[in-house]
C-alpha cells in the first residue's frame, strides 16, 4: 500500500507535532471541527471536565432559537450525534452517574430541537433513539435510588411531547426493579383515581382538563389511553404478558391487529389454542387492509397446534382470495417436490382469470414473472384503469425492456384517461408516457390487434385536439 494513502499507520508517522498542526490548520475554518477538537482535550483531562464541556453545550442548544434550515441540518444533527456520543462512550465507562444524567438532559433538548427544524425525513429522531437505546445499560450502573427514579420516569412520560421517552419505562426496567416498578404502578393509579376537575401539579392532568373543556369526552379517553399504554410498558418491562393484555378491552381484541399482536404473545408463551382463538374471534375481511398479518400470525398459530393440513388449505384459500404472493410461496414451499411445480402453474392460471386485472398484474410482477404480466395486460387491455398510475407507471417500466408492446399499452391506458377526464395536473407525466410509446415503437414488430402507435396517436388527436396545453408538452 502506498505511503501516501490516508490511513492511521501513514498519519501517524507524520508525528504529534505535525499532525497537532494541521488539525489546528483543518479547523480554523470549522466551529465543528473546534468544538470536537476541544471536547477530545477535555475527555484528555478527565470526565469532569468533559461532562462540564458537554452540558455547556446542550444548554446553548437548549436556548438556541434560529430555525435551521436544510444548509446547516447536518450540521445540527452532528452536533447532536457527538454530544450523544461523549456521553455514552467517553463519559459512561468512567462515571456512569455523570452520564445518566447528561444523557437525560440531552433526552429533554427534543422538543425545543424540534421546534427549530423539519425532521421529515426523521435523521434527528434517530439521534434521540440512539439516546434512548443505550440509557438502559448506563442507568443499571449508575447507582440510582429506584424511587426517585421512579418519580422521575413518571414525570417524563406525562411530559412527552416529542415521542422522546417512547418506551422509557421498559428501558428503564432493570434499573427501577421491584421497588421502582411498584412506585411507578401506585403513581399511575393515583393519577387514575384523580378527576379532570382536580387541580394538580402535573402537565398531563393539565393538559386532560384543557381537552376536556374543548372536546367533552375526549381528554377522558385520552386518560385512559395513556394509562393504559404506561401499563404495558411496565408490563413488558416486567415480563408480566397477562397484565399487558388484561390492558385490553373485549372490544378492543376484536381488531384483527391488536388480536394479532395478541395472539403472538400466547404463541411465545407456548399456548397456541389460545392464540387461534384469539384471531378467529378478531377474523377480517378477505381484502381488509390488515388481512395480511392476521393470515401470517393465524398460519404460525395453526403450525404451532401441529394442524398442518389446516395450514396449508388457510394459505392456499388465502392466495385464491388475494392472489397474495406471501402465501403462495410459503404454500409451494412444503409441497413435495415437482407438485411444487404443478400448484405453482395452476396458481398463476388462477392469478390470470382473477377479477381484478391490477391485483394480478401486481401478483405477476411480484413473483416476478414478466411473461405472464405481459400476456395478462394484452389479454385484457381493456379493463386496465388508466387512473392507477402509482402501479400501472412501474410496471410498464418493468416491462418496457422485453415486452414494449405491453408496456404500451399500460402507457396508453394512462394517456387515455388523462385526457379523457381533462387533468391538467397530469398533462406532463401523460406527454412522457406517449414519448415513450413513441420509444417502444422501434422495437415492437407487431401490433396484433392493437393500433399501430401512428394510428394511436391520429385517434388522440381527432378526440383531443383542442387540449393544447398537452400537445405542447408532446412538442
Amino acid at each position: 500500500m502506498s505511503k501516501k494513502t490516508l490511513n492511521k499507520a501513514n498519519l501517524a508517522n507524520l508525528g504529534a507535532d505535525r499532525l497537532a498542526d494541521l488539525l489546528i490548520e483543518v479547523s480554523a475554518g470549522s466551529a465543528d471541527m473546534k468544538r470536537r477538537l476541544r471536547l477530545e482535550l477535555s475527555h484528555n483531562l478527565g470526565p469532569s471536565e468533559l461532562s462540564a464541556d458537554v452540558r455547556k453545550r446542550l444548554v446553548s442548544i437548549r436556548r438556541a432559537k434560529t430555525y435551521v434550515g436544510w444548509r446547516r441540518r447536518k450540521a445540527l444533527i452532528k452536533d447532536l450525534n457527538t454530544q450523544a456520543d461523549m456521553i455514552i462512550l467517553k463519559i459512561a465507562p468512567a462515571a456512569p452517574t455523570e452520564a445518566f444524567e447528561l444523557l437525560w438532559q440531552f433526552l429533554e433538548l427534543a422538543p425545543s430541537v424540534y421546534n427549530r427544524v423539519d425532521d421529515t425525513k426523521g435523521d434527528v429522531a434517530q439521534v434521540f433513539g440512539y439516546a434512548i437505546s443505550h440509557i438502559d445499560e448506563i442507568a443499571t450502573r449508575a447507582g440510582l435510588d429506584p424511587t426517585a427514579l421512579a418519580e422521575r420516569v413518571w414525570e417524563a412520560v406525562q411530559g412527552n411531547e416529542c415521542g422522546e421517552f417512547d418506551g422509557i419505562i421498559g428501558h428503564l426496567g432493570p434499573a427501577l426493579g421491584d421497588a421502582g416498578m411498584e412506585h411507578l404502578k401506585r403513581l399511575i393509579l393515583t393519577f387514575e383515581k384523580a378527576p379532570l376537575e382536580a387541580d394538580g401539579d402535573h402537565a398531563a392532568l393539565r393538559f386532560l382538563r384543557d381537552l376536556r373543556s374543548r372536546k367533552g369526552n375526549y381528554a377522558a379517553e385520552q386518560k385512559s389511553r395513556m394509562i393504559k399504554m404506561w401499563r404495558q410498558e411496565l408490563a413488558v418491562a416486567q415480563g408480566d404478558t397477562s397484565a399487558y393484555i388484561a390492558q385490553y378491552s373485549a372490544a378492543d381484541l376484536k381488531r384483527p391487529s391488536i388480536a394479532g399482536e395478541v395472539a403472538a404473545l400466547r404463541l411465545e408463551q407456548g399456548q397456541p389454542d389460545q392464540a387461534l382463538a384469539v384471531l378467529t374471534d378478531a377474523r377480517p375481511e378477505q381484502n381488509a387492509p390488515d388481512r395480511e398479518g392476521w393470515d401470517l400470525i393465524y398460519i404460525e398459530a395453526l403450525i404451532a397446534s401441529e394442524r398442518f393440513e389446516d395450514a396449508q388449505k388457510h394459505r392456499w384459500d388465502g392466495f385464491l382470495a388475494t392472489l397474495n404472493p406471501v402465501l403462495l410461496r410459503a404454500y409451494l414451499r412444503v409441497l413435495p417436490d415437482f407438485e411444487d411445480i404443478e400448484f405453482e402453474e395452476a396458481a398463476k392460471a388462477h392469478a390470470a382469470r382473477f377479477g381484478d386485472v391490477t391485483t394480478a398484474l401486481g401478483f405477476f410482477l411480484a413473483w416476478p414473472d414478466l411473461g405472464h404480466a405481459a400476456r395478462l395486460v394484452e389479454q385484457r387491455a381493456t379493463e386496465i384503469d388508466g387512473n392507477l398510475h402509482h402501479v400501472l407507471g412501474p410496471a410498464a417500466e418493468a416491462l418496457r425492456t422485453r415486452y414494449p408492446l405491453a408496456a404500451a399499452l399500460l402507457w396508453r391506458a394512462m394517456v387515455n384517461e388523462t385526457l379523457r377526464k381533462n387533468r391538467k395536473d397530469q398533462y406532463g407525466p401523460a406527454a412522457d408516457y406517449l414519448m415513450d410509446c413513441a420509444a417502444a415503437d422501434l422495437e415492437i414488430n407487431d401490433y396484433g390487434t392493437f393500433q399501430s402507435h401512428g394510428s394511436f396517436v391520429d385517434a388522440l388527436r381527432k378526440r383531443h385536439g383542442q387540449k393544447a396545453a398537452f400537445w405542447t408538452r408532446v412538442s
